[in-house]
């Protein structure tokens, strides 16, 4: 873990760490031959057992608290790009991750099966997870009626992106909100309206609540829904002229404010900025090469319990490095 949050990549990178802080570790390991060589690294993480190494994170994660009460939990998938293996048809690593919003805390991880998709895991996933009082975030892959389920007997909520090619539904909701929310003579009025002019963007937000689109007959399968969300968001880069615009929609079980409702759609992105960035940009998790599914899903491990102790870590020494354990 030291070597890790030292920004070690890679089975070399731990041993070399080892060597130059031997006489450190020595002061409460136990080194009678020295630092063990890459190759031992390797060795040991490849036979870890993966499932009992994600439970005993999973019960650490729970170890720095409960839910906190309507926290947003949200879950998204993301892939090491560089754990791909063409000698073995052997796709990129993907795995499922959990974030606590309000904690930036990971919760817990789940693999993604090279025949398989996130649909599968997810469940999983949210099997091990105390999300009691939560309100749980998913893009539109995590759109199923079986895991908005789940997530109610967990005794949490759930806030999903309706995809587009959930057909009639997706349909229904346009249909009825282009007429309830984005015509000349609307009968709603945005929720929430913000403007966003940072990283040499102009971005307008607005959020509508749309009560009709509950009562919509396609709907009236989905577990639990008590309101359907759209989202316009307006998007202009400074100087180039070019405008775009994107709508979206959301079902929740949730029958929160509507101030509580946009919030989550805020907070679900903080697991890309949050987490899967700094994975890629302070990890350099994309460009990692170990290949075998053992050990890159237990070094996938290392680096989310790296990110919870150094958010984790108070002290106001603690200038902007993750130097935690580092001598």
């Amino acid at each position: 873990m030291c070597a890790v949050i030292s920004g070690a990549e890679s089975w070399e990178d731990m041993a070399l760490y080892g060597r130059s802080k031997q006489d450190w570790l020595g002061t409460f390991l136990a080194l009678p031959n020295g630092i063990p060589s890459h190759d031992t690294f390797r060795r040991v993480f490849m036979l870890i057992d993966t499932g009992r190494f994600e439970a005993c994170f999973e019960a650490w994660a729970r170890s720095f608290g409960t839910t906190l009460d309507r926290e947003v939990v949200a879950i998204d998938g993301k892939a090491s790009r560089g754990s791909f293996d063409r000698s073995r048809d052997q796709a990129a690593f993907h795995v499922v991750s959990a974030w606590a919003s309000d904690r930036g805390l990971v919760l817990g991880q789940r693999q993604v099966g090279d025949k398989s998709n996130e649909i599968t895991a997810i469940p999983e996933l949210l099997d091990v997870l105390d999300i009691k009082g939560a309100i749980v975030t998913l893009d539109a892959m995590g759109c199923q009626r079986a895991i908005a389920a789940n997530i109610l007997e967990g005794g949490a909520d759930y806030f999903v992106t309706l995809k587009a090619n959930q057909g009639k539904k997706h349909s229904a909701v346009a249909e009825l909100c282009a007429t309830t929310c984005f015509s000349r003579s609307p009968t709603h009025r945005p929720v929430h309206d913000e403007f966003d002019d940072g990283h040499g963007r102009l971005v307008r937000c607005r959020v509508f609540v749309c009560p009709d689109a509950v009562a919509l007959e396609p709907l009236r399968d989905w577990p639990g829904l008590k309101s359907v969300l759209a989202v316009e968001t307006i998007c202009g880069v400074n100087g180039s002229g070019k405008i775009e615009a994107e709508i979206r929609y959301f079902l929740s079980s949730s029958d929160d404010q509507p101030e509580i409702l946009a919030r989550a759609i805020r907070q679900h992105w903080q697991i890309e900025n949050s987490l899967h960035w700094v994975l890629d940009v302070t990890f350099n998790e994309d460009h990692c090469r170990i290949r075998d599914r053992n050990a890159v899903q237990n070094f996938s491990l290392l680096r989310k319990i790296a990110i919870n102790l150094v958010r984790r870590h108070q002290s106001p020494n603690l200038n902007g490095s993750a130097s935690i354990g580092c001598v």
